[in-house]
């Protein structure tokens, strides 16, 4: 498998804390890896140093091929561009001069191709507007397309959908989708916000305490993931006597609700708490969420 992103044990300190303690993790070309962690955990050092905002304390990345100590690692961060914590977006300037100030700070010879990277992101209607005045799902926008001159094939966003509403999230994964899907670029987004993150990775990085916990395809997460039972029941101390005799894993949530882990016969089930006079009211199938499988992940006890 290619790699657009190969990072090596990387760490880096300030003092006394290391925000990355020997983290290694492997971005596939083409993928949207979603880079999964807690606030604190590591995610924007890693974004910072890989945009060269920063140098690590030790370990090495590698990107498209070029090792970070290599002299000329910025032809590789020329085929990448970023949006690191918020968009750095001139305020008093339009869309179109934002995206003609870093054409220009690029060194591009000419603004060529400048009306497409904003019908892309849908702001090609702005005109005169000053980005000041712009919503935060446009301004968002707008530093995705300032990171898209050059023409990057590999695409780093920290946090792209925080604080946006519903709408804004929906343009933003909608854009993103496209980039990967039309253009074929990679893309590293982090996040905590898990359920919007599962409607887009295809891949995933699990980052806790500066170090990588678990990596995986969309697929192997699927696999991973334990499907459920939620019964709804007269009385849930009856559904546990039954479960309990039958060796079954379950979680019991109320007086009347459970979740009832691996296969189950329904018939079986429901003759069984029959005989405890208990009632089943509903039976839904549920698969576990990317959210749980997170919490299950870095929530508690040892990471293996």
């Amino acid at each position: 498998m290619e790699y657009a992103l190969t990072t090596d044990a990387l760490c880096k300190s300030y003092k006394n804390f290391k925000a990355l303690n020997g983290l290694s993790m492997h971005v596939p070309k083409g993928a949207i890896y979603g880079f999964v962690g807690k606030n604190g955990a590591g995610k924007t050092t890693l974004i910072r140093l890989i945009c060269g905002l920063q140098e690590p304390t030790s370990g090495e990345f590698t990107l498209y091929g070029r090792k970070s100590t290599e002299k000329d690692m910025v032809k590789s961060r020329r085929r990448m561009g970023a949006v690191v914590e918020t968009p750095s977006i001139y305020q008093n300037m339009t869309a179109e001069e934002n995206l003609k100030q870093q054409y220009r700070i690029l060194g591009l010879p000419s603004f060529d191709g400048l009306q497409d990277i904003l019908r892309l992101v849908g702001l090609p209607d702005t005109g005169k507007k000053k980005a000041k005045h712009f919503s935060l799902g446009m301004k968002q926008r707008l530093g995705i397309a300032i990171a898209l001159c050059g023409d990057p094939d590999f695409l780093v966003l920290d946090e792209p959908i925080n604080g946006l509403d519903p709408q804004g999230i929906i343009e933003i994964r909608e854009l993103i989708l496209k980039l990967n899907r039309e253009r074929q670029i990679t893309v590293l987004i982090s996040s905590h916000i898990l359920d919007e993150l599962s409607k887009l990775a295809t891949h995933y990085g699990f980052i806790d305490s500066g170090r990588i916990v678990k990596e995986l395809s969309a697929e192997e997460l699927e696999a991973s993931c334990r499907k459920s039972i939620h019964v709804e029941v007269s009385d849930s101390k009856a559904l546990a006597n039954v479960l309990d005799a039958g060796g079954t894993e379950y979680k019991i949530l109320s007086e009347r609700e459970a979740d009832i882990y691996g296969k189950q016969s329904i018939t079986k089930l429901a003759l069984a708490l029959a005989e405890k006079n208990c009632e089943i009211y509903s039976v839904t199938e549920r698969d576990e969420s990317l959210e749980s499988y997170y919490v299950n992940l870095v929530g508690g006890g040892t990471n293996e």
